[in-house]
């Protein structure tokens, strides 16, 4: 299998398991003594999904407040103040998604809630 391929594979498996992991009851306020196994095993399987997703991904933050700060301030402003703030977004998103795939099995902050909104780089604001 060649890098690519494996690249690919490991990316379609990400996705599948962003679909999956997600639990039935979202929106939900639920905590820990009152959640069932099956969804605190669930939260946990979504918030280490998310902080894989958010850590390899982070760097598209780059790119999206390049285009953000476009559509909202002028192009002119994004080709300047975008990437700054990418940077920025990129090492907050990645650094959270370090933080929630060691931390996955804790329920913290809240009940398995994102440590950063939105949950995933490609949602809107």
């Amino acid at each position: 299998m060649t890098g690519r391929n494996f690249l690919l594979t490991i990316l379609a498996g990400l996705l599948a398991c962003l679909t999956a992991a997600a639990p039935a009851t979202a929106g939900a306020y639920r905590n820990i003594d009152t959640a069932s196994s099956q969804d605190i095993v669930d939260s946990m399987a979504a918030k280490g999904v998310r902080g894989a997703a958010n850590l390899v991904t982070g760097w598209a933050e780059i790119p999206k407040q390049i285009y953000v700060t476009g559509e909202e301030g002028g192009w002119l402003r994004g080709a300047v103040v975008g990437p700054f703030k990418g940077i920025g977004m990129a090492l907050v998103r990645t650094v959270s998604g370090a933080g929630e795939l060691a931390t996955f099995f804790i329920a913290y902050p809240g009940y398995y809630d994102p440590w950063i909104e939105p949950r995933f780089v490609w949602q809107s604001e």
